[in-house]
């Protein structure tokens, strides 16, 4: 207990750090990208929302790729979180070559400027995964599957899986593998590693159909 109530701690203190950090960092990337939009022509009363735009698609982006990991449609979010990255190091450092003094090199006032962007990138995904709970460890007889309750939005939850320790049988074994594949969007691995068997296993669970009766029994 003593252990857990530590490292609860040390989560929630970390985790209001890197909040405070990344406010920070959204701050610097806000004001330069809303100063570069009123330079480009947008109207000062309109300019703030472009920044928005920009950095918030990178947070938005951050939160989906953490909570749909595993998942075959974590392509999209990453995709998105890349473009977005990209879009601010650049309006960023673009601003700074405008913005900065005449006797300061463009390269570093184009390094520095890209700076809070990137921090901004690493330390809101540094959040989402401390705000993440911690899996029980596989040793412990107590722990127990988290429900859906206990997990959060978009995370998947782990099927209770009636698995043998050192073998599962074809049948029982193909049903809990489907059902990780088409519910869950787990991979070979993740399904074999959780049912205890060899992904070459699972492969060739997914390329046979079932069979039922005495010969659907194989050796993991």
């Amino acid at each position: 207990m003593a252990v857990q109530a530590g490292r609860r701690w040390a989560v929630v203190t970390a985790a209001g750090g890197t909040v405070f950090i990344a406010a920070g960092a959204f701050w610097l990337s806000f004001t330069a990208l809303a100063d570069l939009a009123r330079r480009s022509g947008i109207e000062a009363g309109q300019a703030w929302a472009w920044p928005l735009i920009v950095d918030g698609i990178i947070v938005v982006a951050t939160v989906a790729v953490v909570a749909l990991a595993g998942h075959r449609q974590a392509w999209y979010p990453w995709g998105l979180l890349a473009a977005g990255a990209v879009v601010s190091v650049t309006a960023n450092a673009i601003h700074a070559v405008v913005a900065a003094d005449a006797d300061v090199p463009a390269v570093l006032a184009a390094s520095v400027a890209a700076v809070p962007p990137l921090v901004l990138l690493a330390i809101t995904h540094l959040t989402v995964i401390l705000t993440r709970p911690v899996p029980a460890p596989a040793s412990d007889p107590s722990a127990e599957p988290p429900t859906a309750a206990d997990v959060p939005v978009g995370q998947p939850v782990m099927p209770s899986v009636p698995v043998a320790t050192a073998a599962v049988s074809r049948g029982e074994g193909r049903e809990a593998a489907v059902l990780l594949r088409d519910e869950e969007g787990w991979s070979n691995k993740q399904i074999a590693r959780h049912l205890g068997v060899h992904p070459s296993t699972v492969g060739r669970w997914f390329a046979r159909p079932a069979m039922t009766g005495p010969d659907s029994e194989e050796t993991t």
